[in-house]
């Protein structure tokens, strides 16, 4: 499969062959989808938690007498109907975690790396430049491939100095090739992967 390739100040320089691994129909697809709701599952915190009213405090004595005050009966403060009372089914904290097989995670990944490619969202960048110092040259940088849309650059390690310029702007992301997984290629709109880092997915993928 072909990519576009850019040199480290963004001009084109030819299209590319790189051996993807390639996906019929719907292969891998099914592995998308549970890689990435246990991805987003696991990243929920779980610690939402409410009292039930067995866990309220009071409730020793009758609020009010039983008849001739004009409410509905009442037993106990503690009760869901009375404000203050316990919740009735409310959520208490849990695990939403979901384990995923490293063999549906490898095949996600290819599947997400296959398709990226195929919809020509994946550009190719010679090596990121080291002298990136200033927002003001990573954006100029990132427009001239990409002018609209949220852009993920990755690489096999990237330099201090272009993570700070690069986070200064909303829609430049940074990440390293060996933390992608396959929800990171379904939340942006176009990826700049160097030739290092694209070799370390495909080694990831194989």
């Amino acid at each position: 499969m072909k990519l576009k390739v850019y040199d480290q100040v963004g001009t084109f320089l030819e299209d590319r062959e790189y051996n993807i691994p390639v996906f019929e129909e719907d292969r891998g697809i099914a592995a998308v989808k549970f890689t990435i709701e246990a991805l987003r599952a696991n990243m929920r915190q779980g610690n939402a938690s409410t009292k039930t009213r067995s866990a309220v405090s009071g409730g020793g004595k009758k609020p009010f007498r039983q008849k001739g005050t004009g409410h509905a009966r009442q037993g106990s403060n503690r009760s869901p109907l009375m404000p203050g009372g316990g919740v009735v089914f409310g959520p208490h904290p849990r695990d939403y975690s979901k384990k995923v097989n490293k063999k549906v995670k490898k095949l996600a990944l290819a599947r997400s790396l296959y398709d990226c490619s195929e919809e020509l969202l994946l550009s190719i960048i010679d090596s990121f430049a080291a002298n990136f110092q200033k927002t003001k040259e990573i954006s100029a940088f990132v427009e001239k491939i990409s002018p609209t849309g949220n852009v993920l650059m990755i690489d096999v390690r990237f330099e201090d100095s272009l993570i700070l310029a690069a986070r200064n702007v909303k829609r430049i992301f940074t990440i390293d090739a060996a933390s992608v997984n396959a929800l990171d290629f379904k939340s942006y709109d176009r990826f700049l992967v160097s030739e290092a880092g694209f070799e370390q997915l495909l080694n990831r993928v194989r």
